[in-house]
């Protein structure tokens, strides 16, 4: 299945983007891929380390003829998101990712890709293995953790680079060139319930949304896109409401930075509300379908009958529970308003799971404010205490904040432009980069982000344009030949 992606053009990234794909990377699982990093490099015999945090770093002189530019620092990722869809067999800790061909685009079968950040990892690994592209001297810094916490940044010392231009090549849209990003604070709701024998002469169902198209919850979350924690608690408040239902278990949404796409229940209802629970809430069903039909048109709602289970949530906790996440703000809560279009501070209820006694909720909010980030954090962190969860903040990260006199910036601008006939959008963006964390230990080293076309990360409907990494390709080896020269020289050329 892979051989027809080795094909590709260009070869050169298609072959090294196959060749990480057949090693698993999850976030904090990154032992096996900094080891195929390493062995890279030293295949290469160029100078190789792993810092402190593990993160690699692989080293390549200058070509001929261009020593006397800046060094160059590239950067990108080594960890992807692991998703699959509900009905995919398939196992990340051992299985490489199995792609295919759709016309103009590379995509997975049922997993996500790993486009996301491995089509910027594997163009870096071309520019290392090459003989014949011009470039200055290099600094290839394959960062760990992104996707989970940005470890891999934050653990990295000042000193261990000496670049003064930093490329990141994880932007997702081919026209943009990013200039700045919004930070991060993780949000976790915790708090215990006592299970109650389940009352006697009801029934149980399992409740399902499924079918949603999740994605990336920066670059995605100003689309309106379903929420299936949200969807889910819709379903739950209107039958504990009208019909006392009460909840056994759920099962919603998965990593923080993905917007949920499935949610799973447990429920039962008094058997003699049956034919009207059912009536009811396929009505709402209908109505959730139909405000989502343009964006959501494979959403897919059911219920279950199943067996009885033996246990229940308590119900003061129950009716806490479920106010509490109607009452939590998920989505945009601020447009910037120095930057058209830009979404400032948002939150993404990601992940929430209720069993066993337990309750677990999980949010990601992102701002390019550090003020703004705080006042959300705050807004949800006083829903949640309300209904008597503890709330903790953890892996806060900042923002990137936006250098309008960046020289790298206005040469990369330029070349765009004459490459393509065209001008770069160039912006900031609402998903969390690496480079604002880099700058705090680099605060003097010029910084852009860029890369190809990218549709659905963080979902199982993740796919790379080839058409859009051809450009990219053309596009990256363009500005290596134009870095400027270091202070105090003159070009030979």
């Amino acid at each position: 299945m892979n051989s027809a992606i080795r094909k590709l053009e260009p070869k050169v990234i298609w072959n090294h983007f196959t060749d990480l794909n057949a090693v698993p990377r999850a976030s904090k699982k990154e032992e096996k891929i900094i080891q195929f990093m390493v062995d890279f490099g030293n295949s290469l015999n160029l100078k190789t380390q792993v810092d402190t945090v593990g993160n690699v770093i692989i080293q390549k002189p200058a070509s001929t003829g261009m020593e006397n530019r800046k060094t160059v620092i590239l950067q990108g990722h080594l960890d992807m998101v692991h998703q699959k869809n509900a009905d995919t067999n398939f196992d990340f800790n051992t299985e490489g990712i199995k792609m295919y061909v759709d016309g103009d685009w590379v995509k997975a079968k049922g997993t996500t890709l790993g486009a996301d950040n491995g089509l910027g990892v594997a163009a870096i690994m071309a520019i290392l293995s090459s003989n014949n592209i011009a470039h200055p001297a290099i600094e290839a810094l394959f960062t760990i953790d992104e996707e989970t916490g940005m470890t891999g940044a934050m653990g990295l010392k000042a000193g261990e680079l000496q670049g003064e231009i930093l490329l990141n090549l994880d932007t997702e849209e081919d026209d943009e060139i990013g200039m700045g990003c919004a930070g991060g604070i993780d949000i976790t709701a915790e708090r215990n319930y006592t299970e109650e024998t389940t009352p006697k002469n009801t029934i149980a169902y399992e409740i399902s949304v499924t079918g949603l198209n999740g994605g990336h919850s920066g670059m995605d979350i100003h689309k309106g896109l379903g929420n299936a924690n949200k969807i889910m608690n819709r379903l739950l408040y209107n039958g504990f409401e009208h019909f006392g239902l009460r909840i056994c278990e759920i099962n919603g949404g998965g990593l923080r930075n993905a917007i949920p796409r499935e949610s799973f229940s447990t429920v039962v209802i008094d058997k003699i509300s049956k034919e009207s629970f059912l009536f009811e809430t396929n009505e709402l069903i209908n109505n959730i379908k139909q405000e989502f039909l343009t964006l959501e048109p494979e959403l897919s709602i059911e219920l279950k009958e199943v067996d009885t289970p033996k246990k229940v949530m308590d119900l003061g906790v129950q009716e806490g529970f479920i106010k509490a996440i109607y009452a939590a703000l998920n989505g945009v809560y601020k447009m910037s308003s120095d930057i058209k279009g830009l979404v400032e501070t948002s939150n993404n209820i990601a992940r929430i799971i209720a069993k066993q006694g337990s309750i677990t909720i999980n949010c990601l909010t992102r701002s390019s404010s550090e003020t703004n980030k705080l006042d959300l954090a705050n807004s949800l962190r006083s829903v949640f205490e309300l209904a008597g969860f503890e709330v903790t903040f953890s892996g806060s990260y900042p923002g990137w904040q936006p250098n309008i006199n960046s020289e790298i910036l206005k040469i990369i601008s330029d070349l765009y432009e004459k490459l393509n006939g065209e001008k770069a959008h160039v912006a900031a963006c609402h998903a969390g980069l690496e480079c604002g964390i880099l700058k705090q230990n680099y605060p003097n080293v010029d910084m852009v982000s860029f890369g190809p076309n990218i549709k659905g990360a963080h979902s199982p409907d993740e796919r790379a344009q080839i058409s859009s990494t051809q450009k990219f390709w053309a596009f990256l080896q363009e500005i290596l030949k134009n870095i400027p020269l270091k202070n105090n020289t003159t070009s030979s050329q």
